[in-house]
């Protein structure tokens, strides 16, 4: 099958660690490598080196090529980004090219994975079922009320589909919103409700045949670019194409409004978007002190406990006598911040968006 890791965004919940030119996948957070080679090495499982692209923003294609040793042709660059409807449609022309009907998933390249095994079985699986013409998505059993989180509602079993296996093959009733909590805990309850991987698999046939459906003015777009591939003006064109797209998710886009059959997985490979530093915190929590505290620095932790220190130097970081903090370190900027907050990292970013720090 093919492989396509979608390595936009800017990652505004990690700041200051991450920024627009080294965003949360290429840091290394969850372990000695960056997010985004460990999603490469994955999809390298189930995909040959030839099959393997991905989809950048113009500033990270020189860093994409030196750590993945990617050819030029299998890295996809986004002249601006356009949430992930373009993402993937871009990749689609392109592979639509080599054959129409080889199944392709897409996937962030900024997950966590534990269970690597299930999670290529899985994958196997999905690009079965969706070599028929069929649409095929990953949810991922729910453990918390979270309210970070995009919802899955399945219906009713599907286990005559090519690639099910035995309890864990649905329809897809319809995708929810990030809930409030108490709607998180009943979606905990009733077992219909699963976590949003973001993660798909159909051919570039099908999905490209969706944008045309629903989306009609990205699909206007994807083949005037697609006219140009090959062609000299090809960026130029995708310059000018891209400046009027609108950004709109895959979610919204098409898996709300489709009218084919989605096939559901439901999944429990010990999968995390990482998507904040409390979230990082209780990834590696088994990593913490006799005091739970996370130091992924030069650190010291005096009479403290329940903190998370990052930093990118080898500068000494040392706590005194506090809790629940997370203590992010960098040469030109330091976040102190209490732990549960870190969902809202990004209004610092944003305000340094608004008065054009250099720090974001």
């Amino acid at each position: 099958m093919f492989s396509v890791i979608m390595a936009g965004g800017s990652g505004t919940r990690f700041w200051p660690a991450s920024r627009e030119r080294l965003p949360k996948q290429f840091l290394k957070i969850t372990s000695d490598k960056t997010m985004f080679e460990e999603t490469l090495e994955r999809v390298r499982r189930f995909s040959s080196d030839d099959c393997v692209y991905t989809v950048v923003g113009s500033v990270h294609e020189e860093l994409v090529l030196r750590i993945s040793s990617l050819d030029s042709r299998q890295v996809l660059v986004e002249p601006i980004g356009r949430n992930t409807a373009a993402c993937i449609g871009l990749a689609a022309i392109h592979l639509a090219r080599r054959d129409p009907d080889q199944p392709m998933v897409v996937l962030p390249a900024d997950h966590y994975v534990s269970d690597i095994d299930d999670f290529v079985r899985t994958i196997q699986s999905a690009a079965d079922a969706a070599s028929s013409g069929g649409i095929v998505t990953l949810g991922i059993t729910p453990t918390r009320p979270e309210t970070g989180y995009g919802y899955i509602r399945i219906a009713g079993q599907a286990e005559s589909e090519p690639g099910a296996r035995p309890g864990n093959a649905y329809r897809m009733d319809r995708f929810v919103e990030k809930p409030d909590h108490a709607t998180a805990i009943a979606y905990l309850a009733d077992g219909r409700h699963l976590w949003n991987s973001g993660i798909f698999v159909f051919t570039p046939r099908t999905i490209l045949a969706e944008i045309d459906s629903h989306l009609p003015s990205l699909a206007s777009g994807l083949r005037e670019i697609d006219s140009s591939l090959g062609r000299d003006d090809y960026g130029a064109v995708l310059a000018r194409v891209y400046e009027r797209l609108d950004p709109i998710s895959i979610d919204y886009g098409i898996m709300e409004r489709t009218t084919t059959p989605v096939l559901v997985l439901k999944c429990d490979f010990g999968w995390s978007d990482v998507g904040s530093w409390q979230a990082l915190y209780e990834l590696r929590a088994g990593e913490c002190d006799d005091r739970a505290n996370l130091l992924l620095a030069n650190a010291q932790a005096i009479d403290s406990q329940r903190n998370l220190v990052y930093s990118v130097s080898d500068r000494l970081v040392a706590l005194l006598g506090v809790e629940d903090l997370m203590v992010i370190d960098t040469p030109d900027a330091l976040l102190v911040a209490r732990l549960d907050r870190s969902q809202d990292v990004k209004l610092v970013y944003t305000k340094l968006k608004e008065s054009h720090g250099r720090e974001v």
